[in-house]
């Protein structure tokens, strides 16, 4: 983004989500929520005095009063999950499945049963709602991970009840008389699915994971996001504001007609993109294999239908999460049968179980981790129990005999690896039942002795979110950390192309075996990062579906020279940003 001037306060966040924004800012407005076990007058917010909005804690309430005060909380809990029901039947793909999510969250027994707790303590229902919600939001930090992540949604949740219980309307985002851009401290899934991107042109966030909610979701809306911008307040409501969701860069009162020539330039790349159709290719015409990332059957299904040439990450566990016990080899086999069968005779990658730290399985009984995302995860839950990745090995076996001769060796990975007998013990389980075994590379131990792990595999998966969280040392659902957590690092782009390099060299260097390098990581969907990483040398790109057009006519644009060129500055810069901005400014030139 080039400015001939502007006048205002210049902000820098983390960019999680590629294009420019132009508008005034809106703030998100909040409800204010009294602490806690804070005693209140008993005024209701609309100026009445009624016992039900009462704080003031008693010695001793009487029966009758807990069980009303726990009903008006039940009600309210059902009306706003109840609303966050309705929203998600209105909404699609990963809107859909977090508002749904969030509306199970709020008829929580856990938390219902907490409320009681407080309230016969003494305290009023909106005290022991903050309480309960509080107690709640104490243990998933102690978990960390994407069970942090949730902090935002259980404390949106709770304020959306106690607007009920006070007779408010709903807290969140603000109706937009004209296109503008979201400004908030944080923002929840309930606030941000569902969001109508032609008035919404952009999403900042003060704080916010680079793997949040808000960014999934923005991503799957095409809204231009940025998370973790320190000091955002600065920036008054109604505020002309320009925003770069790929460099984390906001203006304030920017030059109008250089902002607007810019956001101009943006919207020409989006109808390129919205007008691109496959298959993936060079300006020069070399081809790319451009993949999707999918979850369950109709996932692919859709894919399907668009521009992707495969799949790259099917991730299995999805179908395991919210299951009370392990489902059965032909109940995964019908799952993954359709999964293949969505794209007969093409490359589709299967991720065995990634379950452990954010993701734990109820039926292994994975302990509870000090640090979950160093813990018992991935292939480790062999540790629990080996038979559960046999009996999904089986059952993607027989899912491609049922697809027939076009799937009848499906490429197979296996997520956390990190010893050479890990390795091996997997290819050889994989290749028993006539499955194509392969590895992702998300543990620098990997990377960094990658030539020891080749003779067991058949191809590599770079798992960009995971392999920059442990060479950084920076926890991935950190907003502290985000510039940290960025695949963007050069430390991280060097140790990919270590990886690339060294399974060329292992190629020409005599053994006859050529083993894949693929990306599947959230690097994949950044235009100008998926630029760097082919002229890396990297095979394939797996990409959020709704990514797919962005990353396919960008990529378009360019001929292989230029993103060898491209990677080649990459990864001469010291820094996430000044790799970015050397890339961002050649690719501009």
């Amino acid at each position: 983004m080039a400015l001939d001037a502007h006048t205002g306060t210049t902000l820098r966040g983390n960019g999680r989500v590629p294009g420019l924004a132009y508008g005034v800012a809106r703030w998100v407005q909040r409800a204010e929520l009294v602490s806690p076990g804070t005693p209140r007058d008993g005024a209701a917010a609309d100026g009445t005095t009624a016992t039900a909005t009462a704080a003031t804690a008693t010695a001793a309430p009487d029966a009758e009063q807990v069980e009303r005060e726990r009903q008006r909380f039940v009600d309210a809990a059902g009306t706003v999950s109840a609303r966050l029901d309705a929203r998600a039947t209105a909404a699609t793909g990963v809107s859909a499945e977090v508002l749904a999510a969030n509306a199970v969250l709020a008829r929580d027994r856990g938390w219902a049963k907490a409320v009681g707790k407080g309230l016969k303590k003494g305290l009023g229902v909106e005290e022991a709602t903050l309480a309960a919600t509080e107690t709640f939001v104490e243990m998933f930090t102690r978990v960390g991970g994407r069970q942090a992540e949730r902090i935002t949604d259980l404390r949106d949740i709770c304020a959306r009840v106690i607007a009920e219980l006070r007779g408010l309307p709903e807290t969140g985002i603000p109706a937009f008389d004209q296109p503008g851009v979201l400004f908030a401290d944080d923002l929840a899934p309930a606030d941000t699915a569902g969001l109508d991107a032609a008035m919404v042109l952009g999403i900042v966030c003060e704080f916010g994971g680079p793997t949040s909610h808000t960014v999934i979701i923005a991503r799957d809306l095409g809204i231009p996001c940025v998370v973790g911008a320190s000091g955002l307040t600065a920036i008054e409501d109604g505020t002309p504001v320009l925003v770069d969701g790929g460099s984390g860069t906001i203006h304030a009162e920017p030059d109008a007609q250089s902002a607007s020539a810019a956001a101009a330039a943006d919207r020409e790349l989006r109808d390129k993109a919205a007008a691109w159709t496959g298959p993936a290719a060079l300006a020069d015409g070399h081809p790319v294999d451009l993949l999707a990332n999918v979850k369950d059957g109709e996932g692919a299904e859709d894919a399907a239908r668009g521009p992707a040439g495969g799949i790259g990450l099917f991730r299995t566990e999805m179908a395991f999460l919210s299951r009370p016990s392990e489902p059965s080899v032909e109940e995964q086999a019908e799952l993954y049968a359709r999964v293949l069968g969505a794209f007969p005779g093409a490359k589709v990658v299967t991720r065995t179980l990634d379950a452990g730290s954010d993701k734990p399985l109820a039926f292994t009984g994975m302990p509870d981790e000090e640090n979950p995302a160093l813990g018992v995860r991935g292939i480790r839950v062999d540790l629990l129990d080996r038979g559960l990745v046999d009996r999904q090995l089986d059952a993607i076996a027989e899912a491609g005999r049922r697809v027939g001769a076009a799937q009848e060796s499906p490429w197979v990975m296996a997520p956390m690896i990190a010893t050479v007998d890990e390795a091996r013990d997997f290819g050889e389980r994989c290749r028993e039942r006539g499955l194509t075994p392969g590895i992702m590379v998300e543990v620098p131990a990997v990377a960094v002795a990658v030539d020891r792990f080749l003779p067991h595999v058949d191809f590599l998966s770079i798992g960009t979110n995971d392999l920059t969280q442990y060479v950084m040392a920076a926890d991935r659902m950190s907003s502290g950390l985000a510039a940290l957590n960025d695949p963007w690092q050069p430390a991280v782009l060097r140790l990919i192309h270590r990886v690339v390099e060294t399974a060329a060299a292992s190629a020409a260097g005599g053994t006859g075996r050529i083993v894949p390098v693929g990306v599947c990581g959230e690097a994949s969907a950044d235009p100008h990062l998926a630029m760097v990483l082919l002229g890396l040398g990297v095979s394939s790109l797996s990409v959020a579906p709704a990514a797919l057009p962005f990353v396919g006519a960008a990529l378009a644009e360019v001929t292989l020279e230029q993103c060898r060129a491209f990677a080649a500055l990459a990864l001469d810069a010291d820094t996430a940003g000044a790799a970015r901005a050397a890339v961002l400014g050649a690719a501009r030139a």
